[in-house]
């Protein structure tokens, strides 16, 4: 089982750390403390990220140091058997205007740019975290074959909808904003709405696979 440290972020919140490497195990076991620390009493805000998880709590009725042994008797409980999260499909157009850059990674993973799309369609990917921007998910499961640098110059606007790689990972920007990952298609879905509960289309544990809504090579 993955070390867990536990460290202060000021005098009302602690961030639990477990390791530099990404993996679904890890992942799942960070999603079954937060689901036990938000129901906690006086623990305002539980927030999962990528290897760790952050909880807000209240300083002047918590003490810190028996909430890190309790976090720590937590992370030693085993997740409950199953599944997390839903089964979600997400429609993308590939390339041409909305992949701008599907034969730099082509180029790069010395594919043709329909093998990267369907690699890029092939897997399940899980939905690791949301952050970056609201709604945006970090999923993993992308093919190794497909992994690409991110930009050398990052784009200064990005479209919502766009779907790119950077790196070992893949997402959807949910809204438009500056972002330096590789674009190779678009999406119509609506990955955040403010107006809407929840306001994120992904949450963590969700299982998503991508489908070719159209392909222009």
């Amino acid at each position: 089982m993955t070390t867990l440290k536990i460290l202060p972020l000021g005098d009302s919140a602690l961030v639990c750390e477990a390791g530099t490497t990404p993996t679904l195990a890890t992942q799942r076991r960070v999603w079954h403390v937060a689901a036990l620390a938000k129901d906690w009493p006086d623990v305002h805000d539980v927030v999962p990220g990528m290897n760790n998880l952050t909880l807000v709590f209240d300083p002047l009725t918590i003490d810190i140091d028996a909430l890190g042994e309790r976090l720590r008797d937590a992370w030693q409980t085993q997740p409950v058997a199953g599944e997390v999260g839903r089964d979600i499909e997400i429609p993308v157009h590939y390339g041409g205007q909305h992949g701008p850059d599907l034969a730099d990674v082509a180029r790069h993973a010395r594919l043709q740019p329909k093998t990267v799309v369907q690699r890029h369609t092939a897997p399940q990917y899980i939905v690791y975290f949301l952050g970056f921007q609201p709604g945006f998910a970090y999923l993993g499961g992308l093919d190794e074959s497909i992994a690409t640098p991110r930009r050398a110059e990052p784009r200064l606007s990005v479209p919502a909808g766009s779907v790119g790689i950077g790196g070992n990972q893949t997402g959807i920007y949910p809204l438009t904003s500056p972002g330096g990952w590789q674009i190779i298609g678009h999406t119509s879905s609506a990955l955040f709405d403010p107006a809407a509960t929840p306001p994120a289309l992904l949450a963590p544990g969700d299982r998503v696979r991508f489908t070719i809504a159209s392909l222009d090579l």
